[in-house]
């Protein structure tokens, strides 16, 4: 039994793990690295692996860091089954599909930007909107949460509750080869407990061996009720001063909190009844409608809401922009305006255009609520840039910079050592899915088992 780490490793996206047991490859993810040039570059190389030969894609969840590379897989030989749960399955073709959109366009841009230097090289993209409809004829199996999947004679998997995205999960491996048995688990991305909408992070079972992310392995969030005044006195200042709040969203999860709790602010009077919001993403729009499909994912509290009728990512004012249209009309608007758009670290999607509207005005705010990795737009602004390149042009940061983390889809790291508690004595554990700094605080901190933090395509026997 073998276990090799080909993403994620000191660093915080492309995950990607290879488990090799009775004559089975099971890759664990298989993610798109995101943020500098350097890392992007990244995506084209080999994986490390040959794809053909890999008989299982586990998907912990449909964030394009963990799913974002399947269609590549796909185009370089993989011919196995993708097993994930029944809202990962639907959520990532939705991914994978836009992915694909602005992989093409930005192979179209450099293609022009190209052509205009006088050379005529045709671009590329890593992958086609065909890559990527093509790899979801491999999505097999959907895996309930809590029951045994049997891969392979020797082989068993389950889904557990992660908490952090629709569909998120932990997953065991318990493995058997020549008598000898390993219980391996994944944690994948695991959610904030407390948050609104989903249920929280499930325990992980005891086990010989875990892989865990520690994105937040050195701090601590702040709690959730001052990061929500924080964010409502955000937006009510800003409409003060006469500008725009604009919010740089996830589509998963993130666009369908902030919306939760835009509507709870509605209701309490915290924010004004004639606010508009612009949730100006095809794919959040989307998502949200996935998220009325999956009520086995829900917590109690948004169950209940759903059973009165009542849908809790709606209020007055507000506005789905799925045209290109209807998103440059937005632009026009000067003041009192929430405007939601992607990516969340802002190295694509709509927001960048937004940004270029109004980043530059001191009337407006940028108000940050997710995690922003190293070299990405967001990250540049949120580390205190004067002024950043976007489309080409330099743009000046004027407007009020907000991050708020206690938002946060991921667990802090007190709730990683707890959860990691619930594994019992694990003989190892690794630690992917943070930075570097990250990754070395929380090894401190762990107690009874030998941390370490593998490099990428490093290999260890089982």
């Amino acid at each position: 039994m073998k276990l090799s780490f080909h993403g994620a490793d000191l660093g915080v996206t492309g995950s990607c793990h290879m488990v090799e047991c009775a004559g089975k490859r099971i890759l664990i993810d298989c993610g798109l690295y995101q943020g500098g040039r350097e890392l992007e570059e990244e995506n084209v190389e080999p994986f490390g692996f040959d794809p053909a030969s890999v008989d299982y894609l586990l998907l912990t969840h449909a964030h394009l860091d963990h799913c974002g590379r399947i269609p590549l897989l796909a185009k370089r030989g993989f011919k196995g089954e993708i097993i994930t749960t029944s809202a990962t399955r639907e959520l990532a073709r939705l991914v994978l599909l836009d992915s694909a959109h602005l992989q093409e366009e930005e192979a179209r841009h450099k293609s022009r930007r190209a052509s205009r230097r006088g050379r005529e090289t045709e671009v590329p993209p890593l992958y086609s909107v065909l890559d990527a409809l093509n790899c979801l004829e491999y999505f097999g199996r959907t895996a309930a949460y809590g029951g045994a999947l049997l891969l392979a004679p020797g082989i068993r998997a389950t889904f557990i509750d992660a908490g952090h995205i629709l569909g998120s999960a932990v997953i065991l491996l318990e493995l058997t080869e020549s008598g000898r048995q390993r219980r391996v688990v994944f944690s994948g991305d695991l959610g904030n407990a407390g948050q609104p909408i989903l249920r929280d992070p499930q325990p992980p079972p005891p086990a010989d061996v875990v892989v865990m992310e520690t994105t937040y392995g050195d701090r601590l969030h702040r709690a959730l009720e001052p990061s929500v005044e924080e964010f409502y006195a955000a937006v009510s200042e800003t409409f003060q001063r006469g500008g725009n709040v604009i919010i740089p969203t996830f589509a998963l999860e993130r666009a369908q909190e902030i919306l939760y709790y835009l509507r709870l602010g509605v209701e309490s009077g915290r924010l004004s009844q004639g606010m508009h919001v612009f949730l100006d993403s095809p794919m959040a729009i989307s998502a949200t409608e996935i998220f009325e499909h999956h009520p086995e994912c829900y917590d109690r509290k948004t169950t209940e809401l759903f059973k009165r009728g009542e849908d809790p990512f709606h209020m007055p004012g507000l506005h789905f922009s799925r045209d290109a249209s209807e998103s440059m009309a937005i632009n026009r608007i000067t003041a009192g305006a929430v405007i939601m758009a992607g990516s969340g670290m802002c190295t694509g999607g709509r927001v960048r255009h937004h940004l270029r509207h109004n980043l530059w005005r001191d009337r407006c705010s940028i108000v940050f609520v997710g995690y922003a990795a190293k070299g990405t737009l967001a990250r540049r602004i949120i580390d205190g840039e004067k002024s950043v390149d976007i489309f080409g042009e330099n743009v000046a940061v004027r407007a009020s910079v907000h991050t708020i983390n206690g938002f946060s889809a991921h667990a802090d790291q007190a709730e990683l050592l707890q959860w990691h508690k619930h594994a019992g004595n694990p003989e190892i554990t690794f630690l992917v899915h943070g930075e570097p700094f990250a990754m070395q605080q929380f090894a401190a901190r762990l107690q009874h088992t030998n941390p370490v933090i593998p490099e990428l395509h490093e290999e260890f026997e089982l």
